[in-house]
Parts: structure tokens; sequence; C-alpha cells
């Protein structure tokens, strides 16, 4: 989760909504991605996103049955889907998404009895470090002192 978090500032240092994934197979990151919506002009190019196209052509194989995805966040629903449609074994993310999260805050797109693929989830590892990024990026988009949530005077 460090790594997803390093690659969560690198989203942050271009001005992007921090959030950073990798993948992990065999014990070596194959796929590293971070938000890059802005920079690419690309609604799909979340980190998740990111990370499984890096890791597919790595692998030489979209199909991703013995890794794992480590995520910042709760997956939204397009990157719950793309998990299931890669086969990633395993996600561990860190925050919980109650606006748009699909494992479980909002909808349960990944692991859904209807879908043909299960994958072991782990949430809540490092959720406060996850989670202040996040905030602090929108405090500071809101024009908030980061410290104490409140309005900056001009």
């Amino acid at each position: 989760m460090e790594e997803a978090l390093r690659a969560a500032r690198r989203a942050l240092d271009a001005g992007e909504v921090p959030v950073g994934a990798i993948v992990v197979c065999g014990g070596e990151i194959i796929g590293r991605g971070w938000n890059r919506n802005l920079t690419d002009s690309d609604p799909t190019a979340h980190a998740e996103i990111i990370a499984l196209r890096e890791a597919g052509a790595n692998l030489g194989n979209h199909r991703m049955g013995d890794c794992e995805l480590f995520a910042t966040i709760e997956p939204c629903p397009m990157c719950a889907g793309a998990l299931v449609y890669a086969r990633v074994k395993r996600l561990v993310y860190g925050a919980d998404d109650p606006k748009a999260g699909a494992v479980h805050s909002v909808m349960a797109v990944l692991n859904h009895p209807q879908l043909n693929h299960r994958t072991e989830v782990r949430g809540g590892v490092l959720a406060g470090r996850c989670a202040e990024l996040l905030q602090a990026f929108f405090r500071s988009r809101r024009g908030e002192d980061a410290r104490t949530g409140s309005q900056k005077t001009l």
C-alpha cells in the first residue's frame, strides 16, 4: 500500500485527484498507475485502469488470476468491473468511497452474485493515510484551511 500511496502522490503533484494503484504478481510490481484524467483528457484514466493496462502489457495477457491490485481508495464501478474482467485474485484498498465505491459502499459490482468471478477483498489498509491525502486535496480545492477545515479568507 505504501507504493500505491507513492503513486497517489504523483497524481497530486500533477494536479490530479490523488489516487494510486499497483498490481503485484509473484511478489513483484508489474503495473503502477495514478489518476491521469486531466493529464490525458481521458475519463477512463483512473489509477486502477492504468495499473491494469501496464500489468497486462507486462504479462502479455489480459487475465491476471494470480495477481493482486492495491489501491488507495475503494474502486468505482468502472474500475471494479475491470478487476472482474481481468480476473484479479485479490483487491487490497485503503479508504472506503462513500460516494462512488463499488465494492460495498454504494454498490457491489465486485463479487456481485450474478458475475462469474470472485475477488478476495481486504479494505481499510492504511485507510487513515489514504483518506487524509484525498481530504486534504479536496479541502485545498474548496479553499479551506487544511488544519482547521474553515474557509480561508482573502
